[in-house]
């Protein structure tokens, strides 16, 4: 054998034999096909931080979980965190920054509507699915985009669930109602009034406001109107230290709001002021669904706290986009944004939070919506949260 055979067959005998010895990790990283992103957006920081962080978590819990599929296959799978900071202009600059980088094929998100509308809009630009588990303004999905999907329910029946409430369990006659402004609070207090109205139930006011600390101008007026019911729509960060306000200034209508209150720190903010007070909910406490108590534990496993609302339809929400994700890899192509924004749409998924099929607008076909009661004081305990009423509503047809 000549020097440049033996030479050969040296260099083979090394390479096989550093091969044996690699892990896998190693190897299968050889053959990586790429990176497949999928991006959350939510408030990180800031005062609905807890409700965002939710989301956020949620979602990773489900991509380590079922991201193994498309690592078999040779591809990477990362999570990739946005700050939106419930603020439409980061909303907008953050979603320019994801659409930039060609890598992420779904995001998860928002929390607020009215930074999900306009990021939205940012997202269609290239057809980058959004599956939102926490945005519920008709908005959202009304536009017909065909990229944009929500798997919760929508506020024009989250008003009309309050409303009905209202009259025929609470038995009020009288309602002043205060909105934050914003495209999913003054959006559900405008469905609630409407369908209140309609019921018979006396508006004494209609109110928005940006305020956050002194609600003296608005809570006096109210005080000397006397109403029945105080409905708010908006957030737990807002609607907790006016609730406060309201009762040590000794106001004795009765609390009532949307989904936007539905977080263990509305306890936390408000204390006693709030338990006993109902609020709706288009998700609710993860122990209104059996099928979340083992999600709930390897949460708070991981992340040392509980599970908060909109973190399990986080999850189902990422696992969706993962089940799309493998449906266009399945030849071990890989994706594009085309390709899974057209898998999410046939997406039938049975998740912790109940099964997922859209329709046209992107809407699940039917939601659930929840009446519960604050239990008690420690935000611990948001959880116990007693559920008063559920229904499953399918979802509003399309206007024409």
């Amino acid at each position: 054998m000549n020097r440049y055979l033996v030479r050969l067959a040296l260099v083979f005998a090394v390479t096989v034999g550093l091969a044996a010895l690699l892990p896998a990790s190693s190897l299968e990283a050889q053959a990586s096909k790429g990176t497949i992103k999928i991006a959350t957006q939510s408030p990180l920081s800031g005062g609905q931080a807890a409700l965002g962080e939710g989301i956020k978590l949620g979602a990773q819990l489900a991509i380590e979980k079922f991201r193994g599929g498309l690592e078999k296959r040779g591809f990477k799978v990362e999570l990739v965190p946005f700050d939106d900071q419930a603020k439409p202009d980061v909303g907008v600059a953050n979603a320019k920054n994801i659409i930039a980088d060609k890598d992420i094929m779904v995001v998860v998100g928002h929390l607020n509507s009215g930074v999900a509308i306009p990021s939205s809009e940012v997202y269609k630009e290239v057809n980058l699915a959004m599956v939102s588990p926490a945005n519920t303004n008709p908005v959202i999905t009304d536009r017909g985009y065909p990229n944009v999907f929500r798997i919760c329910g929508r506020d024009d029946v989250q008003g009309v669930v309050g409303a009905e409430f209202a009259k025929g369990t609470m038995k009020v006659k009288s309602a002043y109602v205060i909105h934050d402004k914003t495209a999913y609070g003054q959006g559900v207090a405008e469905f609630f009034k409407a369908d209140a109205e309609k019921k018979g139930i006396k508006i004494l006011g209609f109110e928005g406001t940006e305020e956050k600390s002194n609600f003296d101008p608005i809570i006096t007026p109210i005080k000397a109107k006397n109403p029945d019911l105080i409905y708010f729509g908006g957030i737990y960060e807002q609607a907790g230290p006016f609730f406060k306000q309201a009762r040590e200034k000794g106001v004795k209508s009765k609390f009532l709001g949307p989904d936007g209150l539905d977080s263990s720190d509305l306890v936390r903010i408000a204390g006693k002021a709030v338990v006993g007070m109902y609020y709706t909910s288009v998700a609710g406490p993860v122990s209104v669904y059996p099928q979340a108590k083992q999600f709930a534990e390897e949460y708070k496993k991981k992340f040392g706290k509980n599970p908060e609302p909109f973190a399990a339809q986080a999850y189902d929400s990422a696992a969706i986009a993962i089940k799309a994700l493998e449906a266009v890899t399945k030849t071990g192509k890989a994706p594009t944004r085309d390709a899974v924004t057209a898998a999410i749409r046939d997406v039938r998924h049975t998740g912790i939070t109940g099964t997922v099929e859209f329709d046209a607008k992107g809407d699940p076909k039917k939601a659930l919506y929840f009446v519960l009661q604050v239990a008690g004081e420690n935000p611990e305990k948001w959880s116990d949260n007693k559920e008063v009423k559920r229904l499953s509503i399918a979802a509003p047809p399309v206007k024409k």
